[in-house]
């Protein structure tokens, strides 16, 4: 599902280049669980942007789903996220002036799905809040709307999602529930679910740990 060959990521620094991301490879299963982890600054959420297709490494190649990412351009990126890629952030990243049902409803409109009001519905069900679609992001609670975040990654099916601390920002409890919806999603759909986390219980129950330090993988425990 996630091959990388020598993936490299540097930055200009002063005079010289800062390495984010030293030579990397690594193969992540279709429908496993990986969970990175690591001190801030360690390469982690450089790693998912590279996966994700928002970033290009200085070398190597990136295959998600049998595609080279690394070899298309713009469209063909935002074709591929938008097809294949779901993704969950700490902070929601939800519209204000949309409901939760319309936030959900968005990815789905943009991709021309003729069920799109039928599967909002459904998908807002799956994650626990069939009464809250009426609700804007300000009237629901953090854990609601990293849920509304959730089902919105979930729009238009992708095969892999990515979540970069999505518990981050939420209450221990909260964070508890949010893992066990994502872990389950995985289950069922058999989707494959990358996390960026601080979260060493989170990491524990992952397919794959891979811990980074400094831009270097450290330890890949599988």
């Amino acid at each position: 599902m996630i091959e990388l060959h020598g993936v490299t990521k540097s930055v200009p620094s002063g005079n010289g280049t800062l390495t984010i991301l030293h030579p990397l490879d690594l193969t992540i299963e279709r429908g496993a669980v990986a969970a990175v982890t690591g001190p801030s600054g360690s390469g982690k959420s450089t790693l998912l942007g590279l996966v994700a297709g928002l970033d290009a490494p200085t070398a190597g190649r990136v295959i998600i789903d049998g595609v080279d990412i690394t070899t298309l351009d713009e469209d063909g990126l935002a074709r591929l996220r938008g097809s294949r890629i779901g993704f969950v952030f700490q902070f929601f990243h939800l519209l204000p002036s949309l409901t939760a049902y319309e936030n959900v409803l968005v990815p789905m409109e943009i991709a021309g799905s003729k069920d799109a009001p039928a599967r909002a519905t459904a998908l807002l069900g799956e994650v626990g809040l069939s009464d809250r679609g009426h609700h804007y992001p300000s009237q629901l609670s953090g854990g609601e709307q990293q849920r509304v975040a959730i089902a919105r990654a979930l729009a238009n099916d992708p095969p892999l999602l990515l979540a970069d601390e999505p518990t981050g920002n939420l209450d221990t409890a909260t964070g508890h529930a949010i893992i066990e919806l994502l872990l389950g999603i995985n289950r069922v759909r058999n989707t494959t679910l990358v996390l960026v986390t601080h979260d060493p219980e989170l990491a524990a129950r992952a397919h794959v740990a891979i811990a980074l330090r400094d831009g270097r993988v450290v330890e890949a425990v599988r």
